[in-house]
């Protein structure tokens, strides 16, 4: 063999383009209510508060009138947009092309947007009003006695997510008469707080499931006491009750809050001739935003994270 054989030695490239780890769009979107809009704001819904009805304590009494107390939802748009490019000249220089995985990057991160706008909403104001000049805030009481809040003591002082805590959740939202049979329950949770409930007796096993909503899915819990589980790690975190930080998880009802879109996400690929280079414009935009449709359909449960 020829001692100069290494001359012809080759390097080999991958023709693969793998996505680095991330959320894959949005997971959000579909545990709310949804609805198109256009113009610079929208009301989602006018509401109709309860009334009572009375007892007739005589004949030929004078009749009153019972007016129901109106309430208006308004949503507002954001708007998102992601350009990124690619050079004709690097594009000369690459064995792939990479114009479809930069696609597939930005059609995920504006669905993560989505999320970011539903998150925001969960506890954030909620304009009312017959033109939005109204404001309803989440409130600041977080004892389990009053407001939207399950505190952190809940099963236990300063503790995680438990069962404890969803059940506190779950009677708060039934004691606000919210129609369990036509109003699906979410609870939004990250790692920590699944982590949390894998170590609960009544989760993990089987003695507490029902064949028709299994509660666990090959170490995933999907749905427990009623409540459908969506993983996210996008959630914030506040001061809990204790004064301590914790992550703030929501417990509500579907129809408790409301992603408006004025326009759902599109893509465009385009060569920029005003760039030297001419280079390749992959542009994602969308516009949407969220609300909070009714406050006692939401709960904010507190966890401490170790």
């Amino acid at each position: 063999m020829s001692i100069q054989i290494p001359t012809w030695f080759v390097t080999q490239y991958s023709t693969n383009i793998q996505l680095l780890l991330q959320q894959k769009g949005s997971k959000l979107a579909g545990a709310v209510m949804n609805g198109a809009h256009i113009g610079k704001q929208a009301s989602p819904v006018d509401q109709v508060g309860a009334v009572n009805a009375q007892k007739v304590t005589g004949r030929f009494q004078p009749m009153g009138r019972v007016d129901a107390t109106l309430d208006r939802r308004w949503v507002f748009p954001i708007d998102y947009d992601l350009p990124q490019m690619i050079d004709h000249f690097d594009k000369l220089r690459l064995l792939t092309d990479p114009q479809s995985s930069y696609v597939t990057n930005s059609v995920y991160a504006m669905g993560r947007a989505k999320d970011d706008e539903i998150i925001a909403a969960y506890f954030g104001d909620a304009r009312t009003g017959e033109a939005g000049g109204g404001t309803e805030t989440f409130g600041t009481a977080l004892t389990t006695a009053g407001g939207q809040n399950v505190s952190v003591g809940v099963g236990g002082a300063t503790s995680g997510l438990n069962v404890a805590k969803l059940r506190e959740a779950k009677r708060r939202l039934m004691a606000n008469e919210v129609d369990l049979d036509s109003d699906p329950l979410i609870c939004v949770v990250t790692a920590a707080q699944h982590d949390n409930l894998l170590n609960e007796i009544q989760v993990v096993s089987g003695d507490f499931g029902w064949k028709d909503a299994p509660v666990l899915k090959e170490g995933r819990l999907e749905r427990f006491l009623g409540i459908n589980f969506i993983h996210c790690e996008r959630l914030g975190t506040g001061t809990d009750d204790a004064t301590g930080t914790s992550r703030a998880v929501p417990v509500y009802a579907k129809s408790g809050m409301y992603l408006g879109q004025w326009e759902d996400i599109t893509t465009n690929i385009s060569q920029r001739h005003d760039i030297r280079g001419e280079p390749f414009q992959v542009y994602s935009n969308g516009t949407f935003g969220g609300t909070r449709l009714e406050l006692k359909k939401v709960f904010r449960v507190w966890c401490r994270e170790t």
